[in-house]
């Protein structure tokens, strides 16, 4: 067991879950503490069919909302994202993965977080032919 399977982790969200878009008032209102802007370094924006994918990539940087669940709703509000992103933990046909790492606040500091990477076979091939997001922000791209 990992130290963050010990400990319930803040997420960080990057697409469809930030304030305004289609999966927020879905999956988020009322399941969460606070929801404050942050950025993930080391991450580059793609693309995808509806939704955005985070593919690690040095020198990036993907913005978005850094989400405080209610303990109360954790847990159930954690497998519902598992199911939005489709990711199965060893499943080779998921998504997504996801993996803790640092959040920058946008008041300052880092956290440690939840965030959905591209999987690896999905982020190979945004790297190849995907369209990358210029300036890391899903809400900018129109």
């Amino acid at each position: 067991m990992i130290a963050e399977d010990l400990c319930p982790l803040p997420f960080f969200v990057y697409g469809t879950l930030r304030p305004g878009e289609a999966n927020h008032d879905l999956l988020l209102r009322g399941r969460t503490l606070a929801e404050e802007p942050g950025h993930l370094a080391g991450a580059a924006l793609y693309d995808g069919p509806g939704y955005p994918y985070a593919v690690e990539e040095p020198g990036a940087t993907v913005r978005g909302e850094l989400v405080t669940a209610r303990p109360e709703a954790y847990e159930e509000l954690l497998a519902a994202l598992d199911r939005l992103e489709e990711y199965a933990p060893g499943d080779p046909r998921s998504l997504y993965e996801r993996t803790a790492r640092d959040v920058v606040r946008a008041a300052g500091g880092t956290v440690r977080a939840w965030v959905y990477l591209a999987a690896p076979r999905v982020a190979a091939r945004l790297r190849h032919a995907g369209t990358r997001i210029a300036g890391g922000d899903w809400l900018d791209r129109r």
